[in-house]
């Protein structure tokens, strides 16, 4: 019998694991065999390594595009290995490391036109993924914007959706975040990450911005202070991060913890009280498009709606079935997204 954690992690996240490429055979059979969350990281990195051992066998005998679809996999089971396990921190680096190095492999087998960007930030740097659709030119620009445990190491298949449709994409580790996050804590103004992304990149198009669940805070709120973005999309994201607190997992709780950089839960709460759109919504000028679904258990639909209720150029987009970032619907809601920032910056 699964222990409360580990239940969790399913009950609340399947949808999401198998929406961004993990097989839905390896998630019920990891699954299926862990009982204790301790047990969640090895068994997720032994996922990983076994498709890193294909991926070898792969490229040994030439056939490049399945290593690289092996990759994406390993690369994914160790991403979900340690996205919200917070028991062993020097375990945690250990696999977030392999995913880093996972995703390289990926990029130089199927998209070798893909850039590793380091860009400066208050003394440290963030690291980000830039990649360009395949007829080149100048296109606009869609910096994709992770949550609170997810990075970009996840976004292959989202970033496909945009590139697929003539849109560069920058999947950004921000503050707090992913690689980023070794030497940094999440930040609440989140608008300084996107503006020092810009300033570093010098962008010849439109820009836009896509975040999901906590990155549906992150891409209003910098929507509202950097007048280069031209238009945003929010799935899932608070009003105010610390509004339900006491609702939210264990899990988030902990891992917020970890990335805000607090001593204890009740320091985490108070963090989570600063991140807020209250006075900021209002200011977005910019054509801003909120997705959520009704059956969000993590972040309830009625906070993404104050989000939308305050914005004075917003579109609410509220699907009866979805669940967080509607990941079991990613074929109504990754397509809208995409189809919008493409006409919205066109």
């Amino acid at each position: 019998m699964p222990d409360e954690r580990v239940q969790a992690a399913i009950d609340n996240w399947a949808p999401r694991f198998v929406s961004q490429g993990v097989d839905f055979n390896d998630f019920q059979r990891v699954t299926a065999q862990v009982e204790m969350w301790p047990e969640w990281l090895p068994a997720w990195v032994e996922n990983g390594d076994m498709h890193a051992g294909l991926a070898r066998e792969a490229e040994e005998r030439g056939r490049a595009r399945t290593a690289g679809e092996a990759w994406n996999r390993a690369a994914l089971s160790y991403h979900f290995a340690k996205f919200v396990w917070m028991v062993d921190m020097d375990r945690y680096r250990d696999t977030a490391d392999k995913a880093v190095a996972a995703l390289r492999e990926v990029h130089r087998l199927l998209d070798p036109t893909a850039e590793r960007v380091e860009i400066p930030f208050e003394g440290k740097v963030m690291v980000a993924n830039l990649r360009r659709p395949a007829d080149g030119g100048r296109p606009p620009l869609v910096l994709l914007l992770p949550g609170l445990d997810s990075t970009k190491e996840e976004f292959w298949e989202w970033e496909n959706v945009f590139l697929q449709r003539g849109l560069a994409t920058l999947s950004l580790d921000g503050p707090g975040q992913g690689e980023t996050g070794y030497t940094t804590r999440i930040h609440p103004s989140y608008e300084v990450a996107v503006s020092a992304a810009l300033d570093h990149l010098h962008w010849d198009g439109a820009v836009g911005l896509a975040g999901v669940s906590l990155g549906g805070y992150y891409a209003p709120r910098a929507a509202a202070f950097e007048p280069r973005v031209r238009a945003a999309v929010g799935v899932s994201g608070a009003y105010n991060f610390g509004e339900v607190w006491d609702k939210r997992p264990s899990l988030t709780k902990e891992t917020f913890q970890h990335h805000s950089g607090a001593s204890s839960l009740d320091e985490a709460r108070e963090k989570a009280f600063e991140l807020s759109l209250e006075g900021v919504a209002e200011r977005i000028q910019q054509p801003l498009l909120v997705i959520t679904g009704k059956h969000d258990r993590l972040v309830f639909w009625e906070e993404s709606k104050k989000i939308a209720d305050e914005a004075p150029n917003s579109t609410w987009v509220l699907f009866e079935e979805g669940n967080h970032v509607c990941n079991n619907i990613p074929y109504k809601y990754r397509p809208l997204a995409a189809d919008w920032l493409r006409e919205q910056l066109a």
